[in-house]
């Protein structure tokens, strides 16, 4: 048995699907700004209870809404040889082909069709991820929701029909840890794989974001796309005890490592790549911040329905830990971290363009969509998911309070230190942006 395998099932035993999936939280922004509180006091979120119950919570978002139509016979998805149902499932939850990254670290659920010759290839859209292996009649879906944060699908894929099933408690031993803030999300991780796939558990592993060191990024995955003197861990394993690195840079294609003929593209896009690591990132946060404030809210509701009252003093505790969830996402979706960029990053596939055309676009042509790739990821540095259900879908308290905040730092003649990063004239065009396309700002 390898390190990895060994690894592989204490994780497993850990998180078996039929224990009790107590999922707890840290909540630190609000130890941090020194006030007592209901959920900081108790540094807990106990995703089976409300006001979440996840198990029991219907989900409404772009899958289930799918399997509705399904159901309804509204949508038919068609199999094809070699890949089943996939490219039909695609344009069903409007996935970009382009999108494609190919990972080929043991990081699934199919460890056992998963190897450096046969990766899991990965399709997103803003909210939605489909992962599917060559030679598997298994495709795992996941999509950010509203009410759980995130939910996880599988499917069955047979001739004559798709079983498309919710799968949480299979999903979640890893998709609701330490990665993921604890609560159920998507993480991009980035491990010391051997030559099989396999993963060295002795070696440190990492969540890629926006803000992850460009040379920690990407262990696993192959890496295709040109990124001048910048070094990555994509395209690589372990030879001994070393990552060898001498043919993973500024790779153009993949048909001299694999077989590239049964996947829809013969790339792994380095900027969708980027993309993937920023939006997994930001929607942990998002879903961070929801819960805290929904658990607040709850819990103020709960005590005055046991007839307890509440003070002022409550009301401004509360307000401060809203403001102070706010601040966490503003953060995230300015880019307040982002690792600058020391080579441009260029890439010949369809993703770029095909992401900068889903807009919006506001009068003079600006999207926040439109890539710099010369020193950071975005010409205009605020996260495109303020346009997603999963953002306009936030507790109301918490989404005016990250808009109020947001406009103050765009608008305000200073600045704060951390988004120093923000000149005047890129504050003014964020501004102008965002007042013609977003709405409620």
């Amino acid at each position: 048995m390898t390190r990895n395998q060994s690894r592989d099932i204490g994780e497993f035993m850990t998180n078996h699907p039929r224990m009790k999936c107590l999922l707890t939280m840290a909540v630190g922004w609000l130890f941090a700004i020194g006030v007592p509180s209901t959920v900081s006091a108790q540094g807990l979120i106990d995703i089976e209870e409300p006001p979440f119950s996840y198990s029991d919570t219907v989900e409404d978002n772009r899958v289930s809404r799918l399997i509705a139509k399904i159901q309804s016979k509204e949508v038919r998805l068609d199999y094809s040889k070699p890949r089943g149902h996939l490219e039909s499932l695609l344009q069903a939850l409007d996935i970009p082909v382009s999108s494609q990254t190919l990972v080929f670290s043991k990081t699934s659920m199919q460890v056992q069709h998963i190897s450096r010759s046969n990766p899991r290839a990965i399709y997103f859209n803003d909210d939605t991820y489909v992962g599917w292996v060559r030679g598997s009649s298994l495709v795992e879906v996941s999509t950010a929701d509203s009410k759980l944060g995130a939910a996880f699908y599988t499917v069955d894929m047979k001739p004559w029909r798709a079983n498309m099933t919710r799968s949480d408690y299979d999903c979640l031993g890893c998709h609701a840890t330490s990665m993921t803030g604890g609560l159920p999300g998507h993480m991009m991780r980035s491990v010391s794989p051997f030559h099989d796939g396999g993963i060295n558990a002795q070696f440190p592993s990492h969540v890629t974001s926006d803000s992850s060191p460009f040379a920690e990024r990407w262990g696993g995955w192959y890496v295709t796309g040109n990124h001048g003197s910048m070094k990555h861990m994509g395209n690589a394993f372990l030879r001994g005890n070393t990552l060898d690195l001498r043919r993973s840079g500024n790779v153009t294609d993949l048909d001299d490592r694999i077989d590239t003929s049964g996947y829809l593209l013969p790339t792994s896009d380095i900027a969708a790549l980027m993309v993937l690591g920023h939006q997994t990132s930001v929607h942990n946060v998002l879903v961070k911040a929801d819960f805290t404030v929904r658990k607040l809210e709850y819990d103020r509701a709960q005590r005055l329905a046991k007839g307890h009252s509440t003070s002022e003093g409550d009301a401004e505790e509360q307000s401060m830990q809203i403001t102070q969830a706010a601040r966490q996402v503003l953060k995230a979706i300015l880019f307040y971290d982002e690792e600058p960029l020391e080579s441009p990053i260029e890439t010949a596939g369809e993703f770029v363009p095909e992401f900068e055309a889903r807009g919006p676009i506001d009068s003079k042509g600006r999207s926040l969509r439109q890539f710099d790739l010369q020193t950071r990821l975005f010409r205009y540095p605020c996260s495109f998911l303020v346009y997603t259900e999963a953002f306009d879908a936030l507790q109301s308290t918490l989404r005016n309070e990250i808009l109020t905040q947001l406009r103050t730092i765009l608008t305000g003649e200073t600045v704060p230190d951390q988004y120093s990063h923000l000149n005047a004239k890129t504050r003014a065009e964020l501004h102008e942006i965002l007042s013609e396309t977003l709405k409620g700002y």
